[in-house]
Formats: C-alpha cells, sequence, structure tokens
C-alpha cells in the first residue's frame, strides 16, 4: 500500500491501470470501469487514507489529496482535484484541518460525505492542554484535577502564541484527533458504517476490518498507557513545535507545551519562548520536539538556546522517506519510544 502513496502525481496521471484515471482529466466513464465494483473514496490527508484502505481493503479505490511530504494545512484544491471528487463515490476528510478541502466537498455533488470530526468528541487545546470535558474522561486513567491544575498553570501564557489561527475546527477547536488513539478507534468505527451504507454489498468485509482496525488500535492505547505510566519526570512535560499533541497529552497524563499554537507555519512571540525556557528549567524537560514535515529551525534553535536535546515527535499528517515508520501504527509506537527516552521511562 505504501509504495502506491509514494508514486509522484506525475506517474499516477498516466496510470490508469491503478484506477486513478480522474486525476489526468479522463473521462469518468474510464474510471467507473477501472473501479468497477469498487467504492470510489477519496481522503483528505494521510490519517483518513489510513482509515479507508484499512477498512476498505480491496472492496475500495483511495485516492489521497495531499501529496506525501507536504503539509496538509497548506494543501489548495487543484481544478483537477475538484472533478475527481465530483467523480468519487465517498469523500473522507476531517473538517476544520484543511478549509480549502472543506470548501471543495461542501461545494460538490458528492453523495457520501464522511466528516472525521463529526465522529469523535473535540476539543480545544493550542498551548492550554488539559481541563478536559471529554465525554471519554472516564477512559483516561490519568485525567486527575491535579494534573489538570499542573497543564493549566504552564498553559496560560500560551494564549498569544495562537491567537487567530485558521488551523481549528468551527469554534476553535483541536483537529488532532487522530492522534489519540482511542478518538481515532471512534472515528474508524463511525467510518466503517458509512462504508457499508454506501456500499451494502461489501457490509461484511466492513465490519470485519472495522474490528481488525480497532483491535490494533486498542492494542496501542494499551502501549501508550503502561509505557508512560511511570516516568522519572514528575511533571511529564513535553515541547513541539505546534500544538498537535494535545489530545494525546490528555489521554496518557502529560503536558504538552507548544512553541507555536495550533499552527505549524505561525512564530512564537519572545515571551513565549523564554517562558518555554523557564519551564524547561524548572521541570527537568530534557527534549524540543520537532517534525519531519515543518522546518526544525525553531525547535533546534530553542534547545541550543535552552541546552536541551531535539528528537522527533512525529504528527503522522503525511508518511514519507524520512518518517520512522512505514503506516500509522508505526510511526505512533516511534513516537511513544521517544516520549519514553525523553521524559525517562521505567
Amino acid at each position: 500500500m505504501n509504495v502506491r502513496r509514494l508514486i509522484p502525481t506525475a506517474a499516477l496521471a498516466t496510470a490508469t491501470v491503478l484506477g486513478v484515471t480522474a486525476l489526468s482529466g479522463c473521462s469518468s466513464d474510464a474510471a467507473d470501469k477501472n473501479n468497477e465494483g469498487k467504492l470510489d473514496v477519496v481522503a483528505s490527508f494521510y490519517p483518513m487514507e489510513f482509515l479507508a484502505k484499512e477498512i476498505g481493503g480491496d472492496d475500495v479505490e483511495v485516492t489521497t489529496l495531499t501529496e506525501p511530504g507536504q503539509e496538509p494545512h497548506d494543501l489548495e484544491i487543484s481544478a483537477k482535484q475538484t472533478a475527481q471528487l465530483e467523480n468519487a463515490d465517498a469523500a473522507l476528510f476531517l473538517k476544520g484541518l484543511q478549509p480549502s478541502v472543506d470548501e471543495a466537498i461542501g461545494q460538490s455533488g458528492i453523495k457520501t460525505k464522511i466528516d472525521a470530526a463529526s465522529l469523535t468528541s473535540l476539543e480545544k487545546h493550542g498551548n492550554e492542554v488539559g481541563g478536559s470535558t471529554d465525554k471519554h474522561a472516564e477512559h483516561d486513567e490519568h485525567g486527575s484535577e491535579d494534573e489538570h491544575g499542573h497543564e493549566d498553570e504552564h498553559g496560560h501564557e500560551g494564549e498569544e502564541g495562537h491567537e487567530g489561527h485558521t488551523h481549528e475546527t468551527p469554534g476553535g477547536k483541536d483537529p488532532h484527533i487522530w492522534l489519540d488513539p482511542v478518538r481515532y478507534a471512534e472515528v474508524a468505527e463511525g467510518v466503517g458504517k458509512a462504508f457499508a451504507k454506501a456500499d451494502p454489498d461489501h457490509k461484511a468485509t466492513y465490519e470485519k476490518n472495522t474490528a481488525a482496525l480497532v483491535k490494533k488500535l486498542k492494542g496501542l492505547d494499551t502501549d501508550f498507557k503502561n509505557g508512560l505510566k511511570n516516568t522519572a519526570s514528575k511533571a511529564k512535560v513535553f515541547i513541539t513545535t505546534h500544538a498537535a499533541f494535545g489530545y494525546l497529552a490528555e489521554r496518557y497524563g502529560l503536558t504538552e507545551e507548544a512553541i507555536s499554537g495550533l499552527d505549524p507555519e505561525s512564530e512564537p512571540s519572545a515571551n513565549r519562548v523564554k517562558d518555554l525556557q523557564e519551564m524547561a528549567k524548572a521541570d527537568g524537560v530534557t527534549t524540543v520536539f520537532y517534525e519531519t514535515l515543518v522546518s526544525d529551525k525553531t525547535a533546534k534553535t530553542l534547545a541550543k538556546d535552552a541546552k536541551l536535546k531535539t528528537d522527533v515527535l512525529d504528527p503522522v499528517e503525511g508518511i514519507t522517506e524520512k518518517s520512522r515508520g512505514d503506516d500509522y501504527i508505526e510511526v505512533m509506537r516511534s513516537n511513544l519510544a521517544a516520549l519514553q527516552k525523553s521524559l525517562g521511562a521505567k
């Protein structure tokens, strides 16, 4: 599956045998012929693609709007992709993450529109991680008031850093739900039901594949829970480039401090950088994490000034040759190992 994702767009445009003729502007009749008997799904970016392929298996034809290595927040829909959406049976996206995708899907005549954000609960994060009102809080062993109070203690300075960002859902909520395996499993269940409704002939397959994926995600959740339970770091604070890991932090009793807010491209204020340096010293932070798809310049500058190490914590927004794993599950396990090392997991 990964081989196809890494084929350049130019090659995809001519590879009619793969059933992606719509990319080259060919007729929908040709595409329908190549995808005969399959549900034609357009996924907005990698976490949606992963769900579609895992759940759909051989019964779906999945095309992704965001190319490998492209920062998904920055995607602008092309005319070809707009036409591609019109010819698809279903679109799987996450409303609020990619405004141009939201607009294109909203204006399209596509019959099945699956918004992942509507399949689980969303919260406000940014630089103020914690203060959970999550309806799934009972699943989180670490969601105590003390820990949320600690998180809020470090979060109050962050408002300036992410004010006015556009990479939020309506209502200013954090869209990075796939980085919490529990929420991602809920989305998977919703996608499986939507596929079964859109393509009832393969309902049994979608149900079987959904159950298998949910089992994998529950196993990942267990590994994170056990792997981060006992750490040398009492505060359990980690610093990231942008605030993508709020749900993960909340789920496993950690505190994320982001250099920027929800927008990976925004520049932090001088006050924010100073606050992070002081906080890192006070809480024994060892590492500043950066991402594979975003410049590491700010993270490395902060780390150098504060005499900290750097490492990768991947928000899994796309899989490239730089990724520490070939798919979502593998990269998330690499993230767990990086957090364990940073926090001194026992």
